[in-house]
């Protein structure tokens, strides 16, 4: 089977090095690879996921620790989000010299919802970089993901709370890190468009009516009367994630 694999070269131009800037500026002010020996980006596949990808590919030995760099795959009946499979992934991989490792999870579509799905994912994924010696796992989470899951911790649990840049899970071994964190949706989603890596069909079920599409469609009718509310957002739960980590 043939695959037609972009070719995504480095420098990056117009958006693409817009994002690099973004992504070298998350990396340094969070030391997010401070302490890595080796790294992980978990891909599903996904427009953010791949962005991150390729981004971290251009980064790694250029102003930052040369270190071995993986790419885990969680395959399944369902995916969160419009995203290319397996075997794509492993030919795209393979083109760019990056060490791929495919997990397969079930899932049952009677009793499918997001927080276990991603809850088992995540498991699986802390599983598998324990497995292959890899201390730090990069997630694609974007600005916008900070500021919706902010705002549902918010609705849900009277909690002010958003993403971390970085987190040590002792338990597992291994630090999490959204190098993509400064990055916008719309950034993300235009040089997926530009370098054909964009897939728009959702294989999830439940995915298009989840809660988090709801507080992303609130967000955007605030942003009509307040147009920074995101990046303001996303800076308040910076200042208060990091007192909250003093503090404890």
């Amino acid at each position: 089977m043939s695959f037609n694999i972009p070719v995504i070269s480095h420098p990056f131009k117009g958006i693409g090095r817009t994002i690099e800037s973004k992504v070298r500026k998350a990396l340094k002010e969070f030391s997010m690879l401070e302490s890595a020996n080796s790294l992980a980006v978990a891909l599903s596949g996904g427009k953010d996921s791949l962005c991150l990808l390729f981004m971290l590919k251009a980064v790694i030995g250029k102003g930052f620790k040369n270190i071995d760099f993986y790419a885990i795959h969680i395959d399944g009946d369902f995916s969160c989000g419009a995203s290319y499979d397996k075997n794509y992934l492993n030919e795209l991989c393979k083109q760019y010299d990056i060490k791929f490792i495919s997990k397969e999870l079930k899932n049952n579509s009677e009793k499918l919802d997001c927080y276990s799905c991603s809850r088992n994912r995540r498991k699986l994924i802390f599983d598998t970089a324990r497995e292959n010696n890899i201390s730090t796992i990069a997630f694609g989470h974007h600005q916008d993901d900070n500021v919706q899951t902010l705002l549902l911790n918010l609705f849900h649990k009277a909690e002010f709370e958003g993403m971390m840049p970085k987190i040590k899970f002792k338990r597992f071994g291994v630090s999490i890190i959204r190098p993509l964190i400064y990055v916008n949706e719309h950034e993300i989603i235009e040089f997926a468009k530009q370098n054909d890596i964009l897939k728009v069909f959702c294989k999830c079920p439940i995915g298009q009516n989840s809660k988090r599409k709801t507080v992303k469609k609130i967000i955007e009718d605030i942003k009509l009367d307040f147009p920074n509310v995101k990046s303001n957002l996303s800076k308040a739960s910076f200042v208060y994630g990091s007192k909250k980590a003093l503090c404890e």
